[in-house]
């Protein structure tokens, strides 16, 4: 339960940090500063009036999508380091959205029916779903699809990403009536996916991370590599299945607990009666005892 909490201590303080301009809540005025140059972790609107930075994926769109187009080394630097030190962490701990859709799942409604849909295998066929938006809306479009000058549009922002209607979208348009009046079919349509985002995460944990998200994608690559990941003392796990019931992305640690859709929310460690799962590799602990009893 304490590790639990330092966890959402994490999250919540993380959110306010990088949406640390509160005064943009009340006058509906961007950040506009020398840090919304850079990108945060995780997914979290360049447009909320709160944010003082940009989020990776937008930031990606706009490259892929900005006329003549150039290979942008600061993104392929910034997923290799985040992905390559991190992994799914940045989901589990500093994403404000995976916060957000953690606070909407302890919300006092049955949770049991997921068990009957996950043995259908919607739930292994869905997951696919946000590598096919990753490809084909924060990608392909931007690239392919662009106006009279070469601009692409940021596809996944402005169909899908039920983060920035509820991080932008909507705080902009109660602030600005200029914005109240030019909503339209768009809007309406944006507004229909986060109200099936809310109401999914409030009877499925994490909806959003399993199925659609693009920046979930990317890091989950590199969940096997990551400088941060969690290791199996096959000595220890007796295959009670305790991890595996408690792991909110309904995957199995014990049989492999770098999965890419590991966000490391540490709940299979605290669940495990045997202390099987930690941060360090048995076999390198085994290896220094033989070599001090040498």
């Amino acid at each position: 339960m304490r590790q639990r909490s330092i966890r959402g201590f994490v999250q919540a303080g993380w959110a306010l940090l990088t949406n640390g301009h509160l005064t943009g809540f009340w006058t509906g005025r961007l950040y506009q500063g020398r840090l919304k140059q850079i990108c945060v972790p995780g997914l979290n609107c360049y447009s909320c009036p709160g944010s003082l930075g940009s989020c990776p994926i937008g930031a990606l769109q706009a490259v892929l999508g900005k006329s003549g187009y150039r290979f942008s080394y600061y993104l392929a630097g910034f997923f290799l380091l985040m992905g390559g030190v991190l992994g799914r962490f940045v989901c589990g701990f500093l994403c404000p959205f995976g916060w957000i859709q953690e606070l909407l799942h302890r919300i006092p409604l049955p949770k049991g029916w997921k068990e009957r849909v996950s043995g259908f295998g919607f739930d292994r066929t869905l997951r696919w779903l946000k590598y096919i938006i990753l490809v084909l809306f924060v990608v392909a479009l931007p690239l392919t699809v662009v106006n009279a000058v070469g601009g692409g549009s940021p596809w996944f922002c402005k169909w899908i990403c039920p983060a920035g209607t509820l991080e932008a979208g909507i705080p902009l348009a109660i602030q600005n009536p200029m914005i109240r009046d030019a909503l339209g079919l768009l809007f309406s349509w944006k507004a229909f996916i986060l109200t099936i985002t809310v109401a999914a995460s409030i009877l499925i944990a994490r909806p959003f991370c399993k199925y659609v998200c693009p920046l979930g994608a990317i890091y989950g690559l590199f969940n096997k590599v990551a400088m941060f990941r969690y290791y199996i003392d096959e000595n220890k796990c007796t295959s009670c299945g305790a991890c595996r019931k408690n792991c909110p992305m309904r995957i199995d640690p014990a049989r492999e607990c770098n999965h890419i859709e590991c966000v490391r929310c540490g709940n299979c460690r605290r669940a495990c009666p045997a202390g099987a799962i930690g941060r360090t590799d048995p076999r390198s602990i085994a290896a220094r005892r033989d070599s001090l009893k040498i």
